[in-house]
């Protein structure tokens, strides 16, 4: 497939997970890839070499898009290796869970840095360069946690709230420059930090999503290089939850066929 070919992109936190699955299907599909990482090193090298074992070009980007200025930086490497920037996938975040009442100012000020700053500072920086080539795509991966409450997870969900406004907001302030501003929510993705979860596994994760099955990275890859295709020309401002029902699901349920009497 060669939709996206011609196309430049920036993904952030593509060392693994779900940001590494995005950057292998952009480039499948055509794109430049710049592979940007913080602390997966290895994930990232595998990445670009993936690329590159696909004919493919990419660039790798260190990065800690916790501050201002080094989401400034990565955005302009990736614009000057390239020659512009048409795509940029706002993806590395942290999860931090635990009690309301337990969360300290560090950890606060942990996840809103990277997981709303640094996407702002770098959707800023990028809309610069896009603005020079008549338009772009931004798409920003959210969560379910931005949808519906769940326990220990308050600032995570704080910000993923907080992008999901911003996807709106940034839509319809840029529509008029032709950039396209869209949000992919992943419900249940298995990457690698669920290996470190306590009494997980992939069985009990299907008991918990209504396909019956987790996610992979792979399913939300695709969603994200359709948004940024030109196929997807007339949608903005949009939060696309890939989650196997998962917010479909009403919260209050029993077992079909145990009506209540």
């Amino acid at each position: 497939m060669s939709t996206l070919s011609g196309k430049i992109a920036l993904v952030t936190g593509a060392g693994l997970g779900i940001g590494q699955g995005i950057a292998l299907e952009l480039a499948r599909q055509g794109a430049t890839v710049g592979v940007h990482y913080s602390h997966s090193a290895d994930g990232a090298k595998e990445t670009v070499a993936e690329v590159e074992r696909m004919g493919g070009r990419a660039l790798l980007i260190q990065g800690d898009l916790g501050q201002i200025q080094e989401c400034r930086r990565v955005v302009d490497e990736a614009v000057n290796a390239f020659g512009g920037l048409d795509i940029l996938v706002n993806n590395a975040g942290v999860t931090r869970a635990d009690k309301f009442l337990n969360i300290s100012e560090a950890v606060y000020h942990e996840v809103f840095n990277l997981n709303i700053q640094g996407y702002f500072f770098c959707a800023q920086q990028a809309v610069r360069s896009m603005l020079k080539r008549g338009g772009g795509s931004i798409v920003n991966i959210t969560s379910v946690h931005g949808y519906a409450g769940f326990p220990r997870h308050s600032v995570y969900a704080a910000t993923k709230g907080a992008i999901n406004a911003f996807t709106r907001e940034l839509a319809i302030e840029l529509a008029p420059d032709h950039i396209r501003v869209n949000a992919i929510g992943p419900g249940l993705i298995e990457v690698p930090r669920y290996e470190h979860l306590a009494n997980y596994t992939s069985e009990f994760g299907a008991t918990l999503v209504p396909w019956g099955r987790p996610g992979l990275p792979k399913d939300i890859a695709p969603a994200v290089a359709f948004l940024v295709s030109d196929a997807a020309d007339f949608i903005t401002g949009q939060i696309l939850y890939v989650d196997g029902g998962t917010t479909a699901r009403l919260g209050l349920f029993w077992e079909q066929g145990d009506e209540p009497q």
